[in-house]
């Protein structure tokens, strides 16, 4: 047959072709791995092995990894049990090929029946064929019935010197317990995203073909944790790029949003600005990209920030430079009760998204509300601030007065469309919290320390978190809105106390308070361990209802 006539080689797919061969190859499961060597050199082989996981993390492929080192004979065919095999001895090979007649792997879903597993467990007490252990793998044991788990128990318990079972699950909590007792569990653990790039990387090279690493973090996030659905997508990405894989195929591949449009959406929306929110989303859609899709990036956007402001160390490596960049930046802005309600809002509005008609609408309406809920108060800031119009209207005086403000003549009359200018620094952050510019707001509570104030012109002590152009920020919508231009200058001076600082030292004063309170102090002792959380005075509701 002429050369030309020759059928093409049959390919194999990635997850195949690089399936590890040895413990050595398994990615990210280190502990295991530890576990099986040390087992192995003190010859304390269990008699039954259990390995749990998510789908693709190597469950299937460990347990022929086990199976060859149980039954290696090495090259010379005189070696023994070994956690390195040698790959070329005719049970390796066999092992590899799924030809070895002592090694058998079914599926529990084939053998639910009690009489197919009595008759597995029969054939199990003949010694083996041609090799050292005769060794049964069942992949998805939590399949098996309530019977056949029942049949296997003795043979467990009283298992032949020549026979060792090797069982793979994915739904641990359906194994009985009795099966659980009698098998030595390993967890296989999802492997971390870098690390899945970093693999796909060298397999990339070893195929000859090329690919960025943006894109190969898309596929290994997209992964979820598995290096076989990893591999599997990267097929996928090597066939439409010709053996190139770029960012923009596999995001179009994907229906994966543009992270930098997810960052501006997410700003917009927690900004209040509906209209850019709207009009990102309808470019994205535009683009291909499924909806529901850009509110699971959302909600993975505001985990990760409600991560970073709980443990910043443990958050920043596990991101891209640019994404670390960005967004600290925006974590430091936004307080942890802003990103708890954004999340039950994204939370509630994926569900509602995949259940709707048309789901384009149903995101569009949840971007709505996170918008609209930028600017409204936590369930705290709402009873401080019922808190602190109380202590204003109070006589009495052991309620601590507020911090004076500087006050200055009554602004002239605003621009058409203009909002006046704020007489003080109060009026100032009501007039945000107004235009519902949720971040800005936040950053003028907890990071700026006023030293002076008048209208049109503000100093202030930035505090550590506060972002770097922050009085650009201030000046810029200070200037929208009121239609003049304002002076924001930053000053070294220590100025006051943050707004936020002046509430929590107004409320540590009520609780004091209330702490020095015959009544209060009788229950505190009656009640061990309890503790003074918050007061809320009804008399200064009275008061104000009656005038006194």
């Amino acid at each position: 047959m002429a050369e030309s006539d020759a059928a093409p080689a049959e390919y194999r797919v990635l997850a195949r072709k690089y399936r590890p061969k040895g413990l050595d190859e398994l990615r990210g499961q280190d502990a295991l791995v530890r576990t099986l060597r040390n087992a192995v050199a003190s010859g304390r082989i269990a008699q039954a092995f259990l390995l749990t996981g998510v789908r693709g993390v190597g469950k299937t492929t460990t347990a022929r990894i086990l199976a060859r080192i149980l039954n290696c004979v090495g090259p010379d065919g005189r070696g023994g049990v070994t956690a390195e095999p040698c790959g070329v001895c005719e049970q390796c090979v066999a092992i590899a090929e799924d030809r070895h007649v002592d090694v058998v792997e079914m599926d529990a879903a084939t053998h639910t029946q009690v009489e197919k597993m009595r008759e597995l467990l029969d054939s199990a007490r003949y010694r083996p064929v041609v090799g050292r252990y005769k060794i049964y793998v069942v992949d998805e044991v939590h399949m098996l019935s309530g019977h056949s788990f029942n049949a296997m128990l003795k043979m467990l318990e009283e298992p032949p010197e020549h026979l060792k079972f090797v069982f793979a699950t994915t739904e641990l909590r359906k194994i009985p317990t009795t099966v659980l007792s009698r098998c030595q569990r390993f967890d296989l653990r999802r492997i971390d995203a870098g690390e899945l790039a970093a693999y796909f990387a060298e397999i990339v090279g070893k195929e000859g073909a090329e690919a960025s690493d943006a894109a190969l973090a898309l596929i290994a996030r997209a992964a979820d944790g598995s290096a076989r659905d990893g591999l599997s997508i990267l097929d996928q990405a090597l066939a439409q790029g010709r053996g190139r894989v770029v960012e923009e195929n596999v995001r179009e591949m994907l229906g994966l949003a543009d992270r930098g449009l997810v960052f501006d959406l997410f700003e917009a929306a927690m900004g209040g600005d509906i209209a850019a929110a709207l009009a990102n989303l309808e470019g994205q859609y535009a683009a291909g990209v499924d909806p529901v899709v850009v509110l699971g990036d959302l909600l993975e956007f505001t985990h990760w920030l409600s991560r970073y402001k709980a443990a910043p160390d443990a958050a920043r490596y596990a991101a891209p430079e640019f994404e670390r960049e960005r967004g600290a930046a925006l974590a430091e802005r936004l307080a942890v009760p802003h990103l708890t309600r954004a999340w039950q809002i994204l939370l509630k509005g994926i569900g509602e998204a995949r259940l709707a008609p048309d789901s384009l609408q149903a995101v569009e309406m949840t971007l709505i509300r996170l918008a609209h809920s930028a600017d409204l108060p936590t369930p705290e800031e709402a009873l401080k601030a019922l808190d602190d119009r109380k202590e204003a209207a109070s006589p009495l005086p052991s309620r601590p007065a507020p911090p004076p403000e500087r006050t200055a003549p009554p602004p002239t009359t605003p621009p058409a469309g203009m909002d006046p200018m704020p007489g003080t620094f109060t009026e100032l952050l009501a007039l945000v919290e107004r235009k519902r510019s949720a971040i800005l707001h936040a950053n003028l509570r907890n990071n700026v320390h006023p030293v002076s104030y008048a209208p049109g012109r503000l100093e202030f002590r930035p505090a550590d978190a506060a972002p770097p152009d922050l009085a650009r920020d201030i000046a810029r919508a200070l200037e929208r809105w009121t239609g003049e231009r304002w002076m924001v200058a930053v000053s070294s001076r220590p100025g006051e106390d943050t707004v936020a600082e002046q509430e929590e030292r107004r409320r540590r004063a009520r609780l004091r308070r209330a702490a020095a309170d015959p009544g209060v102090a009788r229950i505190l002792e009656v009640f061990p361990g309890a503790e003074i959380v918050d007061v809320h005075d009804p008399d200064d509701s009275q008061a104000e209802n009656t005038g006194r």
